[in-house]
C-alpha cells in the first residue's frame, strides 16, 4: 500500500530493553523516551513517532 514506507529498525539481545527516540535518531526529532513492548511477534511501534522496531530472528527477549 506505502511504497514510500521506512523499513523496522532492527534490534538484538545487546539493544534490549529498547526505547524510542534511539540513539540514532537526530537531536531535531526527539519526543520523550518511551520503552518498547514486544508482541509474540517480534515487532513494536512508538506511540509517538510511529516508528517500527522488529528483534533480529533469534532473538530472545528476557522478561522480569
Amino acid at each position: 500500500m506505502n511504497e514510500n514506507k521506512t523499513p523496522a529498525v532492527e534490534l538484538d539481545g545487546k539493544d534490549l530493553p529498547a526505547h524510542c527516540p534511539n540513539p540514532a535518531m537526530p537531536l531535531w526529532s526527539s519526543h520523550p523516551r518511551v520503552f518498547l513492548d514486544f508482541g509474540h511477534d517480534g515487532l513494536a511501534k512508538c506511540p509517538y513517532c510511529g516508528t517500527e522496531y522488529r528483534l533480529k530472528p533469534g532473538t530472545v527477549a528476557a522478561h522480569h
